[in-house]
C-alpha cells in the first residue's frame, strides 16, 4: 500500500520536472550505492542536462553500466537467499537559481527533506558533503567563491550541496537518499501475536521486491521537482 502512494508523487514532479526544464532546470538521479557495490558519483560543480538525460534513459540508472550490473547480480543474489538488500540514490538539480528558499522552517533543504521522508523506505538523507563534514576542518569544509570566466559568482567545491542557510548558492543542489532493505522477505522471521501474547515466526507470502531502490529513483526526482517548483513559485519573473 504505501508503495502506492508514490504514484501521485511521480505524477506531479513529472508535470513540476517539465516545467522546470522549460526554465533550464534540469533534476536527475541515479543509483550511487547497492549493498555496498557504488558506482560514481555525479561531478558536483560541472553535471550537465546531457549527463542527466543519458542516466535517465537507462533501462537501471547507474553511470557506470558495469556497476549496475554487478548490482542487478546482487539483487538476484538477495531474492534467491529470500533476503532483501538498501541503497543509496544520488540526486543532483542544475541550474537552480541563487536565491531561492528561505532561513529557518521554510528552507530549500526543509523542503526537500519533507518530501522526501514522505517516500516509503527511506531512512536518511544527506546534503553535499553530508556527514562527511564531521571529519572536516572549517577550512577544508568552506567552499571558497570566486568570480568565472563568464562573469557568474561560484565556488571552487560545493561541499554546501548548493544550499547554504536554507537558500539555493547557485551551485548544483545534491543529496543523497538511503533506503532500507525490503522488510517483507521470505525467510522465517521472529515476531509476536498481541492478542495471544505469544512468540510467533512470521513467513510472508507472495511478491515482494528484494530491493525497492530501483523504483526509488523517479521518486526521489519527483520529490525534488516538486519542491524546487514550490519555491520557484516566488522567484521574480518565472
Amino acid at each position: 500500500f504505501s508503495g502506492r502512494l508514490t504514484a501521485p508523487l511521480c505524477f506531479a514532479g513529472a508535470v513540476a520536472g517539465q516545467i522546470l526544464e522549460k526554465r533550464g532546470i534540469y533534476v536527475g538521479a541515479h543509483i550511487a550505492e547497492i549493498h555496498g557495490i557504488k558506482d560514481k558519483a555525479f561531478d558536483p560543480i560541472n553535471t550537465t542536462k546531457d549527463m542527466i538525460r543519458e542516466v535517465r534513459e537507462k533501462e537501471f540508472p547507474t553511470i557506470i553500466d558495469v556497476q549496475g550490473n554487478e548490482m542487478i547480480n546482487e539483487i538476484d543474489k538477495a531474492r534467491k537467499d529470500k533476503d532483501s538488500v538498501g541503497g543509496i540514490i544520488e540526486c543532483i538539480a542544475i541550474n537552480v537559481p541563487a536565491g531561492i528558499g528561505s532561513p529557518i522552517f521554510d528552507g530549500l533543504e526543509n523542503s526537500i527533506a519533507q518530501l522526501i521522508f514522505g517516500i516509503p523506505a527511506v531512512k536518511g538523507l544527506e546534503f553535499g558533503a553530508g556527514f562527511k563534514v564531521a571529519e572536516m576542518t572549517g577550512s577544508e569544509n568552506n567552499d571558497e567563491f570566486y568570480v568565472n570566466d563568464k562573469g557568474h559568482v561560484v565556488t571552487k567545491t560545493n561541499n554546501h550541496g548548493g544550499i547554504l542557510g536554507g537558500i539555493a548558492s547557485g551551485m548544483p543542489i545534491t543529496l543523497r537518499v538511503a533506503f532500507k532493505p525490503t522488510p517483507s522477505i521470505a525467510r522465517p522471521q521472529a515476531t509476536v501475536d498481541y492478542s495471544a501474547m505469544k512468540n510467533e515466526t512470521l513467513e510472508v507470502k507472495g511478491r515482494h521486491d528484494p530491493c525497492v531502490v530501483p523504483r526509488a529513483v523517479p521518486c526521489v526526482e519527483a520529490a525534488v521537482n516538486i519542491a524546487l517548483l514550490n519555491h520557484m513559485l516566488e522567484y521574480p519573473n518565472f
